[in-house]
């Protein structure tokens, strides 16, 4: 029997390009190979490997499927700059596997980075090689930190950089799901349209002028002004007490949860680590049940 790795890289090319607002564009890339793409959608995590002008990319052993990712992105990782194509990490927003098509949401935000810059230039026919989780693969669910349970209400909240994780996440939730999603986006033609539960509040966060992460902090907060005045008698747990000093920690996603409430945070590294304190410490909501992710920091680009 045939092992397979649980990521494997897919030759892809643009189908079709939507834009969908001022700075959000969604690239369908289809391939034969997505036929094995296996995702049950949600914050799935991929890697997109960026091709040079000339649509090519340094063969460092991607395409083999007896070789791991570990290997050959060792081998990547040891390349001349001018030889090593970029790759970014990026979420799936829609995957189809039977069509053999998946659809990933952009953020244009210029031509300065790799990933955006090639977004603002595609044109349907231009390849691009995704790499993702293998169907195939005995080993399933990795790069998916959306782990809510049992429980019975959620906070979502992040920035343009999670919304794309964040409408999947919305639109995969139960009918009789309860909770507050807050997204952070640069303009207010920037608001998507998702499907929400009924008890589920979607607030979009123009920015505009203003600067990054305030406005999402400050939703944050409402909501656990909001949680404070009906949790008046509750109790800091001693998992809360025990939330560590600094910004040391940029990732961490608890196992499920087995009631109560949910928190998933993500965007801009330093803006989730303060919001991710303001539950823990401020509200005493269990570290346990807050999953937070530093998509990047602001100031310093994905390591290329």
């Amino acid at each position: 029997m045939v092992s397979h790795h649980p990521y494997r890289t897919f030759r892809t090319t643009v189908a079709r390009i939507i834009a969908l607002s001022p700075h959000f564009t969604r690239i369908t890339l289809q391939g034969d190979d997505l036929e094995h793409f296996g995702t049950d959608g949600l914050d799935q995590r991929i890697k997109l490997i960026i091709p040079f002008a000339d649509g090519s990319i340094t063969d460092v052993g991607q395409f083999d499927e007896s070789q791991s990712m570990t290997e050959w992105y060792r081998r990547w990782r040891a390349l001349p700059d001018e030889q090593r194509n970029p790759i970014r990490t990026y979420t799936i927003r829609s995957p189809r596997p039977q069509a053999r098509e998946i659809d990933v949401d952009f953020v244009l935000h210029g031509t300065e980075g790799p990933a955006s810059a090639w977004a603002t230039a595609a044109r349907v026919g231009d390849p691009l090689f995704v790499v993702g989780p293998d169907s195939r693969s005995e080993e399933q669910g990795g790069g998916i930190e959306w782990r809510p349970g049992a429980a019975t209400s959620v906070l979502i909240a992040g920035d343009e950089t999670a919304t794309p994780a964040i409408c999947s996440i919305v639109e995969s939730l139960p009918a009789d799901a309860v909770g507050e999603v807050c997204i952070e986006v640069p303009t207010e033609a920037d608001a998507l349209a998702i499907s929400a539960p009924s008890g589920v509040n979607v607030r979009w966060l123009a920015r505009g002028s203003g600067a990054h992460g305030v406005r999402l902090s400050a939703a944050v907060h409402e909501w656990g002004l909001r949680r404070a005045a009906a949790h008046r008698d509750a109790a800091v747990s001693e998992a809360a007490l025990a939330e560590p000093e600094g910004d040391e920690i940029l990732w961490e996603v608890p196992d499920a949860v087995d009631g109560g409430e949910y928190a998933w945070l993500a965007g801009e590294a330093g803006t989730i680590t303060a919001l991710r304190r303001h539950l823990v410490r401020d509200l005493g909501i269990d570290r346990r049940s807050v999953a937070f992710m530093g998509y990047w920091r602001e100031g310093r680009a994905e390591a290329s």
